[in-house]
């Protein structure tokens, strides 16, 4: 039981084509030409220890600021409450002469008051009076700012050379005068000064330690987080001098899945090579007969050469058409993840063998939603080789049953006919290369050779059993389904 295969000739001899070219053509150095190296673009390393110290850099740099804003706040606004705490005390000893001018009740505690330029001053202003200053003003008089609310309110002067100034000022009505009286404590910023730039020093020489420490231990941090990688780079390079096709060198936890995920690519690479030096000495020894009878008949000048060159063309034809029906499954299987729904694929070859086989009768039925893990030209290809079979073959009547136990792990396609069958002892043969039981009708004898093939390459199985509903040959094909 086969068919001859459905693929157009074109098709065909471009897969020969790519499957007989090389793959890369190279040069004596063995690099291929046209190809420019690729630019080196520095060691991982190096690019970890840029972008680590940028990033320490800024953050070190934005919390510095926000550090010293704070800090130097909170210097200042202590300073602020101090002077805030010796105008109150001002207003509150302040009162009215018999005169009308104002005086203390009580002298004010602190002692730098009375010393000339202490550092410390205060003055009360009024229009229409002479100022009340400190005597630590001596022969100077602070600038009242006229222009601010009644509210106390805080600013910094430079009236007095060489000598900034943090100023209080407040406007007030006292007891038994009509007068708006200014009220002004200053004290020199010198002290307030000195304290924010020694903490600002601290923050520096505080911050420079603490980034360059950090530095090193980012460095070092990825000076030994590399180290797995090195190894891993060691052990491959020890496997490409020994010849190994894996890697079984101890390395680290952390990078064993990815050790492991290399091993199973080459295993994989592996075995793909291997069924390429399978598929090429096979076909190489399935043409080596055909090509020693035409061979023998030329060299013999035999009168029959022409029929033998053609009935061994056909040979060597049937053998490229199984081979690259193996290439083709085997490339799209290595491409990516394959999905094919067998209901679409399952009517769309009933249409194309119903042309083909008008007086045979056509049944497709069973879960419209099946998907299974394979290519579908591949998949078509298989339906098309069992259906083309079941009618060549049968008695009229073929049925296709999609996905007959859909709780089951594989996806089960079964494909029946109301022929004679194929007894019990000949159905492990049928899968062979050639194989054939009605040799009076057209055909390879590779069709379910194919069909074996190329379904193990997805990793599936086919099996030949009785028909119990048409009496004939029913074909089981067994497909992994597709990943949700």
């Amino acid at each position: 039981m086969d068919t001859v295969s459905t693929i157009p000739p074109n098709i065909r001899a471009a897969d020969a084509a790519r499957a007989g070219a090389p793959a890369e053509q190279q040069t004596a150095d063995g690099k291929a030409p046209g190809r420019e190296p690729t630019p080196h673009t520095g060691s991982l390393f190096r690019r970890m220890m840029f972008i680590a110290a940028g990033w320490i850099s800024i953050l070190l740099l934005v919390g510095g600021v926000a550090l010293d804003r704070t800090l130097a706040g909170l210097i200042e606004k202590n300073f602020d409450d101090q002077l805030e705490y010796m105008l109150t005390a001002m207003i509150g000893t302040a009162e009215i002469g018999p005169d009308g001018e104002v005086f203390f009740n009580r002298p004010l505690g602190d002692q730098r008051f009375l010393e000339p330029n202490s550092g410390l001053y205060w003055q009360i202003t009024g229009d229409g009076h002479e100022d009340f200053p400190s005597r630590s003003l001596w022969d100077r008089s602070l600038k009242v700012d006229r222009d601010q609310g009644h509210k106390a309110h805080f600013y910094n002067s430079n009236q007095f050379a060489g000598e900034p100034l943090r100023v209080i000022e407040r406007s007030i009505v006292l007891p038994g005068s009509t007068t708006r009286w200014w009220f002004t404590v200053a004290a020199a910023r010198d002290g307030l000064d000195e304290q924010i730039a020694q903490i600002r020093s601290i923050l520096l020489w505080s911050f420079v330690v603490l980034g360059l420490g950090l530095f090193v231990l980012a460095t070092l941090q990825t000076w030994y987080g590399l180290v797995p990688l090195r190894r891993v780079r060691r052990a491959i390079q020890h496997m490409r001098t020994t010849g190994t096709n894996c890697v079984t060198d101890p390395l680290p936890a952390e990078v064993q899945p990815m050790v492991e995920e290399l091993n199973a690519l080459l295993a994989h690479n592996e075995k793909q090579a291997e069924e390429a030096r399978t598929h090429a000495g096979n076909l190489a020894h399935a043409l080596k007969t055909p090509l020693t009878v035409v061979t023998n008949a030329a060299n013999a000048h035999a009168p029959d050469l022409a029929e033998t060159v053609l009935r061994e063309a056909k040979v060597m034809r049937r053998q490229v058409d199984h081979h690259l029906a193996r290439a083709r499954a085997v490339g799209r299987r290595a491409a990516g993840q394959a999905r094919a729904n067998v209901w679409d694929s399952a009517n769309a070859v009933e249409r194309a063998v119903s042309r083909l086989y008008e007086e045979s009768r056509f049944d497709v039925a069973g879960n419209r939603a099946a998907i299974v893990a394979i290519e579908r030209q591949d998949l078509d290809e298989i339906l098309g080789n069992l259906l083309e079979n079941a009618a060549k073959y049968g008695g009229g009547s073929v049925f296709l049953t999609v996905d007959t136990e859909p709780t089951a792990p594989l996806c089960t396609i079964t494909v029946e006919d109301d022929g004679p069958g194929i007894p019990l002892a000949e159905r492990t043969r049928m899968f062979d290369r050639g194989a054939r039981l009605d040799t009076g009708k057209p055909g390879t004898g590779l069709g379910l050779a194919i069909v074996r093939d190329v379904v193990e390459i997805y990793g599936g199985a086919v099996s030949l059993d009785d028909s119990e509903d048409l009496g004939g040959m029913m074909v089981s094909l067994r497909l992994p389904r597709a990943a949700v």
